[in-house]
């Protein structure tokens, strides 16, 4: 047994079954040791921020780490910008990246990059494995470094002579560290603030998921307090018999109309709300002045015991949650696109257990409303803000849930950085509906040019942020790549298109012409 094979056993026998792989030549050993182990599927990407984004979207869905296998420095910083989504999210991933052999690095032939040098911002955790005898050993402490909560980004790197040189075995995966929970103190203090007026419970994280949210609308109907989203949302359980809630607008403005009246906020899974971006006269701070604000939980704690900790110490464990969602879809929507048009037609055709991946930054603000409703379904948003998330996110949801189907939103220009994700939702038949919004323009933009104190702006500015000469043909492209699709010029298209692609298997891409 060689040093890639201990490594690819290590992995199997620790738990990560699938590997989202765009391998070079100092990869090879370990491409040949997946043919000689069983238990790891391998998903190719054409391009490393595919592999990456889709073992985000993999954690996101199961809560436990994939690995990517990634070709030295160069493939590493394709990969850099979703490794940066995932690592905000709190998702798990295990980065195997190949390395030359040891002896051969001093040569600085041109790919020789400083590869724990580009890793180092993206992950938790670092090590250059030094032989094949440690290879085992160190792919054991990357799975564990993964599984920390709420999730880690862990990058092996692997020196070509360390893959082919004789090892000794798999290593067993040391035990994960449980994440913490609060003091009785911590709770005591929660619940005394949110039984004041004007009151907010602020969650993210895993309080997100179905039962935090039923534990939170317990506290909202024992204390009066409102239970506000974070802006940034991993994965959030919604629709009919669940707890509704917003996220935290992007537009400052709005935010501050959502947080306006608090005078408490006890944070749980999140951090405390700040702005996106710095604008020239406007707040960092979203929260109102005199707005006292502790942490119950913070973002690497246990989100869920403690909101059960938190219930328990208010007594409302028997209480009847505030706000569930009733069954409910909005009417087929008819005439020109609207944003609420958009949001009724997904709203309408939206099956069961659907996953909602959403990079629809302009678009798709107003979606939630129309949607609360529908069938239990769930929605991932993009919380690092790097562009070209949706695609890849969407290969990695489908392919840990194979039985849902997943539903892709993106703009138009985002669907541009990792396009090839359509290439491998066709090998691998993902079960994915691709939405991508033509707004033939980077329309946000427009918006934040008046916000950053560039009004009026002159032709080389409008330049820069439209999509046209030529026109993006995405059915053309999708096609191209595999994928059946289809244009949609007005909502009652939308909705034919929708009502299609519910009822097929496969991907299955609907350019909406705005």
């Amino acid at each position: 047994m060689n040093g890639a094979e201990s490594l690819v056993r290590t992995l199997v026998k620790g738990g990560v079954e699938v590997c989202f792989a765009n391998p070079g030549t100092s990869e090879m050993h370990f491409v040949g040791a997946l043919d000689r182990v069983e238990g790891m599927r391998c998903v190719l990407g054409l391009f490393e921020g595919v592999c990456s984004g889709a073992a985000d979207g993999y954690y996101r869905m199961t809560d436990k780490p994939a690995s990517t296998l990634l070709h030295l420095g160069p493939g590493l910083a394709n990969a850099a910008a979703n490794l940066h989504n995932a690592k905000k999210a709190g998702s798990g991933v295990v980065n195997i990246v190949g390395e030359h052999a040891l002896y051969h690095i001093k040569y600085d032939t041109p790919l020789t990059a400083d590869i724990e040098g580009i890793a180092r911002p993206f992950s938790h955790w670092v090590k250059t494995s030094p032989t094949s005898k440690t290879v085992a050993g160190d792919g054991a402490l990357a799975i564990q470094a993964a599984r920390v909560a709420p999730g880690q980004i862990a990058t092996l790197i692997l020196p070509a002579d360390t893959a082919w040189t004789e090892a000794d075995g798999p290593a067993e995966t040391p035990a994960t560290p449980a994440p913490e929970k609060p003091s009785q103190e911590t709770v005591v203090a929660a619940a005394k603030a949110l039984k004041k007026p004007n009151a907010m419970l602020f969650i993210g994280g895993r309080a997100l998921r179905a039962r935090g949210l039923e534990l939170a609308g317990k506290i909202a109907a024992k204390t009066g307090c409102k239970v506000q989203g974070a802006g940034g949302t991993a994965r959030i359980e919604r629709g009919a018999g669940r707890v509704p809630v917003l996220r935290l607008h992007f537009v400052i403005e709005q935010a501050q109309a959502q947080l306006k009246g608090t005078q408490q906020m006890v944070l749980c899974g999140a951090k405390a709300p700040f702005a996106f971006f710095a604008y020239p006269g406007k707040p960092s701070v979203l929260t109102p002045d005199g707005c006292e604000t502790m942490t119950l939980c913070p973002v690497e704690g246990d989100p869920l015991a403690s909101l059960e900790a938190l219930a328990m110490e208010l007594d409302a464990m028997n209480e009847t949650a505030a706000g569930v969602a009733q069954p409910h879809r909005p009417d087929r929507p008819k005439g020109k696109f609207t944003l609420d048009g958009l949001g009724q037609a997904l709203g309408a055709t939206m099956p069961e257990g659907a996953i909602v991946v959403d990079e629809s930054v302009t678009t798709g603000r107003g979606f939630f409303p129309f949607s609360a409703g529908a069938p239990p379904h769930d929605w991932l948003n993009n919380m690092g803000g790097s562009i070209g998330f949706g695609g890849p996110v969407a290969v990695g949801a489908a392919v840990a849930c194979p039985d849902r189907k997943v539903i892709c939103m993106i703009g138009d220009g985002s669907a541009m950085y990792t396009i090839q994700s359509l290439w491998t939702m066709a090998r691998e038949n993902l079960d994915v509906c691709v939405m991508i919004f033509s707004n033939r323009s980077y329309n946000i933009l427009y918006s934040q040019l008046a916000d950053v104190g560039a009004a009026n702006p002159g032709p080389r500015a409008i330049d820069m942020l439209t999509l046209d000469r030529p026109t993006l043909q995405f059915t053309d492209l999708a096609k191209g790549m595999g994928v059946a699709g289809g244009k949609a010029h007005d909502l009652e298209e939308l909705t034919k298109h929708l009502t299609y692609a519910m009822s097929q298997k496969g991907p299955y891409l609907i350019d909406v012409i705005m």
